[in-house]
């Protein structure tokens, strides 16, 4: 994929100021701390398009962006930070579901679950969510170089039982890397209907 431009277009939090639907829609959602900001960066070639921050639960705004005139990325509010206030946690569910729910545009999900923690109950609603829906979902393991290449099958097999996703549904990534960044890619352009329209 060959990133020509990437701009921040705003943020919203209900679609009374989501930004006019222009083109195709990818989301990336995940529990705080995660790596959302980190993958999007590295997707697409910016330090910085997607702020990251050692604080999780920072994100709590829908967060739009516009990739190379064609389609959007948004970036959703991650869950699952006990330190964010109880108004912004109840908050969450509504507003991500309203999006997932309403937005026209949408066309798929990617999904970030962290190698080293098995899926938990707002991992699983999630998922639950896309599956009532009928999103097409990208479930992509994330901060794949913590663990040593002879564990990561260790590490999925809780992730596989708790999710009872085949292996082959997952995508591994690494933002210090850049492993699976290709991988991820492919499938966003297939999700996205962007076949034989993307320059490499």
């Amino acid at each position: 994929m060959h990133i020509r431009s990437a701009e921040f277009i705003q943020s919203a939090t209900r679609p009374g100021n989501y930004p006019p639907e222009q083109g195709p829609e990818i989301a990336f959602a995940g529990r705080s701390n995660v790596g959302k900001s980190s993958l999007i960066n590295n997707l697409v070639g910016r330090r910085k398009l997607v702020r990251t921050s050692r604080t999780p639960g920072r994100t709590q705004l829908l967060n739009f962006f516009r990739i190379n005139d064609q389609f959007c990325m948004v970036d959703l509010p991650g869950y699952g930070f006990a330190k964010v206030p109880p108004e912004v946690k109840k908050a969450w569910g509504p507003m991500v579901h309203t999006y997932l729910a309403q937005r026209a545009s949408l066309r798929g999900v990617v999904w970030l679950l962290d190698c080293r923690r098995v899926p938990n109950d707002e991992d699983l609603q999630l998922l639950d969510w896309l599956e009532e829906l009928q999103i097409p979902t990208i479930p992509v393991i994330t901060k794949i170089d913590k663990v040593k290449r002879s564990q990561r099958l260790k590490q999925l097999k809780p992730i596989l039982a708790t999710t009872g996703l085949p292996a082959d549904a997952f995508s591994s990534f690494s933002a210090l890397s850049g492993e699976g960044r290709e991988d991820v890619w492919e499938r966003i352009v297939e999700a996205l209907g962007l076949d034989g329209e993307v320059g490499e």
